[in-house]
């Protein structure tokens, strides 16, 4: 049997990965399954030539827990790459190069719904360390919304280090933090850059926002003295896009 992580749940998800290419060896669905997601998702299978198989709704009494809502797809575990792979990748492509580094991001889904914010936003890449990272599983899958399958995933085994890496390669480093003297909106996110943001509870590591080019606040006005790291990243990648698109 495969393992969780090599699984995707649910009619929408599993649309999601049709159309990013993920490796899908197979598809069950509940026998009796109706509705326009469901043909959609049919349709697609059937195109795509995935092979596919209706069960009993016994077969998915396993997995309870999970919102499958009666389609459960087999895939090929999301390997992460190393950066100095795809470096030159970078280097040689028409766009100045966009990353994003996540230090300490743990939380499952949102780390899913950064993933998908940064494939929406263009990211090049997200970085993330190999000790203090969310696992890349079915759950992280999910809520990428299968974007997953078309943003690299590197892992690095220390972002100090991978600071000094950026730098020697032309890249600026731009943190989020309360601690920033100035908001985003006067950042420069021009030319090759590496968002960093941290998690909630602990923020950026001392040694990382002290190698960042620019430390930047995100303003606040209500009470609430945070956001979730998932909105507060999608702020800073549309800052960034929009002034890169100028």
């Amino acid at each position: 049997m495969a393992k969780e992580e090599n699984l995707i749940f649910g009619i929408r998800a599993v649309i999601e990965a049709v159309n990013s290419n993920a490796p899908i060896s197979k598809v069950i669905i509940k026998k009796g399954l109706t509705g326009n997601l469901a043909s959609e998702l049919l349709g697609k299978l059937k195109h795509e030539n995935i092979p596919f198989q209706y069960v009993a709704i016994e077969a998915f009494s396993k997995f309870q827990n999970k919102n499958h809502q009666g389609v459960i797809a087999y895939t090929a575990s999301i390997e992460y790459q190393k950066f100095d792979d795809i470096l030159p990748k970078l280097q040689e492509q028409n766009s100045p190069p966009f990353l994003l580094v996540l230090d300490r991001v743990t939380d499952v889904r949102n780390f899913g719904a950064i993933v998908r914010t940064a494939e929406c936003a263009g990211v090049d890449a997200i970085i993330v360390p190999a000790k203090g990272a969310a696992s890349v599983g079915s759950d992280a899958i999910k809520t990428s919304a299968g974007a997953l399958y078309n943003v690299p995933i590197c892992r690095v085994g220390s972002l100090k280090m991978f600071c000094y890496q950026l730098k020697d390669n032309g890249f600026r480093i731009i943190s989020a933090s309360e601690k920033g003297k100035k908001d985003l909106y006067n950042a420069d996110f021009a030319g090759p850059i590496a968002i960093v943001m941290g998690a909630e509870d602990t923020g950026i590591h001392p040694e990382v926002l002290k190698l960042s080019d620019e430390v930047v606040r995100i303003p606040l006005k209500g009470k609430i003295e945070s956001l979730n790291v998932s909105v507060a990243t999608g702020v800073m990648l549309y800052e960034a896009l929009r002034q890169r698109s100028l």
